[in-house]
């Protein structure tokens, strides 16, 4: 895991315009943050980023959870900050900056959109909820821009807080 060697805004457009991509392109919101941020950060761990795969559109498209680009970003943090299985009493306490931080993400959620949970979200930037597991709310998510701009705009704010937060930790906030 590294910094890259770029200026903090840089590092930001780069983070928030490659989650827009790639949920607008292949979908699923958690690994639509996460992947970027491991490619930007160096910090590629191919089973996390599978793990990631069903906590898309509030877990398992159930919109019921918490947005699936906030769950990506968590994960990213994690992967940076967090404790390890094989040090799992955690006596250094790692994971209290891992929580801290999440919690830092989390409120940049409820501040944008009043909240961090998928429905809710929908229905700030849709307008409405759309119930993604049933195929005509899936058809009308689509026609309504869901996977166009609505949920790319979502994910590309996602991954660009979620960088900010860990250049901030890191030292690089200029």
């Amino acid at each position: 895991m590294k910094i890259p060697e770029k200026s903090k805004e840089e590092i930001l457009s780069e983070a928030e315009s490659k989650g827009y991509e790639f949920e607008k392109k292949y979908h699923g919101c958690a690994q639509c943050v996460l992947g970027p941020l491991m490619e930007i950060f160096d910090m590629e761990e191919p089973e996390a980023f599978k793990a990631a795969t069903g906590l898309a559109g509030g877990v398992g498209l159930s919109v019921q959870g918490s947005c699936g680009g906030l769950a990506g970003g968590v994960m990213a943090i994690g992967l940076w900050y967090g404790r390890e299985l094989g040090n799992i009493a955690d006596p250094e306490g790692l994971r209290f900056i891992s929580y801290r931080l999440a919690n830092k993400l989390h409120e940049r959620f409820v501040q944008e959109y009043g909240s961090s949970i998928c429905k809710e979200i929908h229905k700030k930037v849709l307008g409405k909820t759309y119930h993604l597991n049933n195929p005509e709310e899936w058809d009308a998510f689509l026609a309504a821009g869901g996977h166009a701009d609505k949920c790319p705009g979502v994910v590309g704010k996602a991954a660009r807080w979620a960088a900010e937060i860990i250049l901030e930790q890191e030292g690089k906030g200029e």
